[in-house]
């Protein structure tokens, strides 16, 4: 029994059939068992391979049990599936359910995936353990599709693997697999080689092993900082070569990416990260907007990700965020200030980073910028504490030293009283510059006091009795004020634009995350976990205990609040946050928006199918059924006396309108068992011979057809009643467009393990953007009357042919006209136990 608590789930994934995953999870059984456990096994499939059975019949043999399978009927087979409610029933303490993507078959069960069983079991306190191809993973699902060429029907969503307590890899050579394949010890010998020779190539088995072993170093990686924050680690643990480059905007950036990428591609699994220091007191210089979005879609492109960080210490801001993302190396630019820049201000980003980055290696990349001046001017930042200090220094040294330079020899005498005091004003707004208001009163009280000692009658006295004297101290305060005010006044205006335009960039960014991504609400808690640099960011439905002063949380709409840990944030960072609260609240309600609209989205599809059928059904079933009602009404009337060739016509004229007419129904009642997932299919290895020929003859003979090389063609797997309304549909459409003259060419060829019918006309063509159009129900596109029927018969045909694991599609014909394409599965061993052509072993779980 359980506590109480949900249950854990433990994931052995594999990266293609036959590595062993289900042994293990077996294994993983007995050793449970062994230990006290009560284990069962829900769901094995062996798929005929020896050494499964023989992990099975080892697991029962030590004791663990397995409940029956449930039983259900589709598509004329008999199938068993995992019984949930039989396991819910029994209540384990572990679960061994075997193939988590794997779909069940309708009417089954409760749920039509087995990972929603899965959960089910999750969510009772049963602790599962399971099994999954790589291949499987929703997020992987097409690029397997371009590596194997077979499409994956059966998927699972990556949040259910990376919930997991435990993934374990089940790792194997691929060459190590081909032999297993080789020796029949994964599928039956017939079908070896058409296995070897598609789906287990070498380099499909080499691509699918790195796709595993990165998605899982992935997860490994995430389980590292997770535990590093969890303990307060900040240091750099070099797992994985992860590369930060630091943007400014300037047009630098493209060089520095592309030599991160560089040094990122040298290892394998080697991460890319770029990073704009947005600062709140004052823009870098050189940032240009256009180059950020130019240099992020570079990023992008170059397979890496980028980020943008609100900070004051643009050198601290980049180093904290390596650390963060634990990073091995750091790729700045060269400085892009002058000497004589460089001599005013000091040391620069790049030293101060080389000077904090500790185990964080730093490359100082050289580009066409470096040294050449900055691009915008540098007094827009505000006083730094250095600055600070040399303000008040300055307002007395530099009085001083002016009035040693002013009494050497070679001066004395050479200026008047008016050019001294000049001097001493320009060294007055000199001082206000550099150290603000408090340093400009220094400066202008010592410059005044030396002035009117060394320079001004009597000289050598202080002259503060002479109302010229006072009168010169009061003008240089005046100005002195004025002056450090007005610089204030600057740099208080430009600090409030710098945080203006820093908070639109970072919303900027925000914006372009909620367009960009589809799930915008992980997206958005990402992206201000990186903006204020915190440790976490959590969307919670209840406010917090925020005595924790590191602790934030701001209301986010209705019952939700945006929570932020890990630092203090200032007032302004605070203004910002709430604006990223709302966003994130209009994403969390666009969310519940969809999901509404996604389950009204069926009722309305229904109703427009009902709508269009009460439009068709007025003239569509109408017309044949009085054609009909008149012939028989006439035939049966007193009043007429009708000769033996009208009786014949009357009769043949009922005969076709109610044929029609049977038609027309069997159509409808045929595409609403399809929606409804009621058709039943009884697929067997069939001839096209034996279809095509049936089908023809149901068709009026106005309606010419060529027809050749079928004898050569394989049997495939169909259910030949349904094939044969599916070649039927698709000729008699072909017939209607083709010209007079003209006729329809059916032919047919095997590629791959399937079979390809096409049925060719020169009419006047499609234009590609109807050709998904032309198979939704009620479409007539091209016709110019309603005399032909409800527009069902392509729809109907895809509908078939899809039942069948067949496709239908539409391909220009050559030298004008449409040829539909259907293709259907060889009836091999394998199409006949799982739906699937011999080279697509993947297929080959499904069951």
């Amino acid at each position: 029994m359980t506590d109480g608590r949900p249950g854990q789930l433990k994931i052995y994934l594999g990266a293609a059939p036959g590595v062993g995953k289900t042994c293990r999870m077996l294994d993983e059984g007995r050793r449970r068992a062994a230990r006290g456990a009560d284990v069962v096994i829900g769901y094995v499939e062996c798929h005929g391979r020896p050494h499964t059975e023989a992990a099975l019949a080892r697991a029962r043999a030590d004791g663990v049990t397995a409940v029956d399978r449930a039983r259900c009927s589709c598509r004329g087979g008999e199938f068993t599936e995992l019984d949930l409610d039989a396991l819910l029933a029994r209540r384990p303490q572990v679960a061994l359910v075997d193939d988590l993507a794997h779909a069940n078959v309708p009417g089954a069960g409760r749920n039509p995936r087995r990972w929603q069983d899965v959960d089910r079991l999750l969510t009772a306190g049963i602790d599962v353990v399971t099994t999954v191809n790589i291949q499987h993973m929703e997020s992987l699902n097409d690029v397997v599709e371009k590596i194997t060429e077979v499409p994956q029907a059966e998927t699972v969503p990556d949040e259910v693997v990376r919930r997991a307590h435990q993934i374990e890899l089940v790792d194997i050579a691929p060459e190590a697999l081909r032999r297993r394949m080789a020796r029949g010890d994964i599928h039956a010998p017939e079908d070896v080689d058409a296995a070897l020779a598609h789906a287990f190539r070498p380099g499909n088995l080499t691509a699918l092993r790195q796709l595993a072993l990165l998605w899982l170093a992935d997860r490994v990686d995430e389980a590292l900082q997770a535990y590093r924050f969890e303990h307060g680690i900040g240091g750099v643990w070099e797992t994985r070569e992860r590369v930060v480059v630091g943007l400014t905007g300037g047009p630098e950036g493209d060089t520095l990416v592309r030599r991160a990428a560089r040094i990122a591609d040298r290892s394998a699994g080697g991460e890319l990260l770029a990073v704009h220091i947005t600062r709140s007191d004052g823009l870098a210089a050189g940032a240009s907007h256009a180059s950020l979005t130019r240099q992020r879609r570079l990023v992008e492109d170059l397979g890496g990700s980028y980020h943008s960080v609100v900070g004051d210490d643009v050198a601290g801001a980049l180093v904290e965020f390596a650390r963060a993302e634990n990073a091995t190396q750091l790729v700045l630019g060269s400085s892009r200030r002058g000497r004589f820049e460089r001599f005013l201000t000091g040391r620069g980003t790049g030293e101060t980073v080389v000077a904090l980055s500790g185990a964080i290696d730093v490359h100082t990349v050289t580009h066409e910028r470096a040294g050449h001046g900055t691009l915008l001017p540098s007094r827009r930042r505000t006083l730094s504490g250095p600055r600070r200090v040399a303000g008040p220094v300055a307002g007395l040294l530099l009085p001083l030293a002016l009035t040693f330079l002013l009494d050497l020899d070679a001066a004395r005498g050479r200026l008047n009283l008016t050019s001294e005091a000049l001097l001493f004003l320009l060294a007055v707004v000199g001082v206000a510059c550099i150290g603000g208001v408090a340093s400009a009163v220094v400066a202008s009280v010592t410059a005044s006091l030396l002035l009117n000692y060394w320079f001004m009658p009597p000289v050598g006295h202080f002259a503060l009795g002479d109302p010229n004297s006072v009168l010169a101290l009061v003008a240089f305060a005046i100005v002195a004020a004025t002056v450090a005010a007005v610089v204030d006044r600057s740099l208080r205006l430009s600090r409030r634009s710098a945080r203006a335009t820093a908070e639109a960039e970072t919303m900027s960014a925000l914006a372009g995350t909620i367009v960009r991504g589809g799930r915008p609400v992980p997206a958005l808690l990402e992206r201000a976990r990186e903006a204020f640099g915190v440790a976490a960011a959590e969307l919670v439905d209840r406010p917090p205990d925020t005595s924790d002063a590191r602790v934030t949380a701001v209301p986010a709409g209705a019952d939700a609040y945006l929570v932020l840990r890990g630092r203090t944030l200032s007032a302004a960072d605070r203004r910002v946050l709430t604006a990223f609260a709302a966003h994130v609240g209009a994403a969390v309600e666009r969310a519940r928006l969809a999901e509404a609209a996604a389950e009204v989205e069926p009722v309305k599809a229904a109703d427009r199918m009902r709508t269009a059928l009460l439009r068709a059904v007025g003239h569509d079933l109408r017309t044949p059924l009085a054609a009909a009602l008149a012939a028989i009404g006439s035939l049966r009337s007193p009043d007429l006396d009708f000769c033996e060739q009208d009786r014949q016509e009357l009769l043949a004229t009922a005969e076709e309108s109610l044929t029609r007419l049977n038609r027309l129904v069997d159509n409808l009642l045929d595409m609403s068992r399809l929606q409804a997932g009621a058709l039943r299919l009884e697929l067997r290895a069939t001839a096209l011979e034996e279809v095509l020929g049936p089908a023809l003859d149901s068709l009026p003979p106005a309606c010419p057809v060529d027809t050749g090389g079928l004898e050569e063609i394989p049997a495939v797997l169909a259910d030949p009643p349904l094939l044969e309304r599916v070649l039927a549909n698709l000729v008699n459409n072909a017939a209607r467009h083709t010209p007079p003259g003209g006729r329809v060419l059916v032919t047919a060829s095997a590629l791959a393990g399937r079979v390809e019918v096409r049925v060719v006309d020169r009419g006047p063509g499609l234009p590609a953007a109807d050709r998904d159009r032309v198979f939704e129900p009620f479409q007539r596109l091209g016709d110019t009357d309603n005399t032909t029927g409800l527009g069902l018969g392509l729809a109907l045909s895809r509908g078939l042919a899809e039942a069948m694991d067949g496709t239908l599609t539409p391909e220009d014909t050559p030298g004008g006209g449409l040829t539909m394409v259907l293709s259907l599965p060889f009836a091999g061993h394998f199409a006949e136990v799982n739906g699937a052509h011999p080279g697509s072993v993947w297929h080959s779980e499904r069951l």
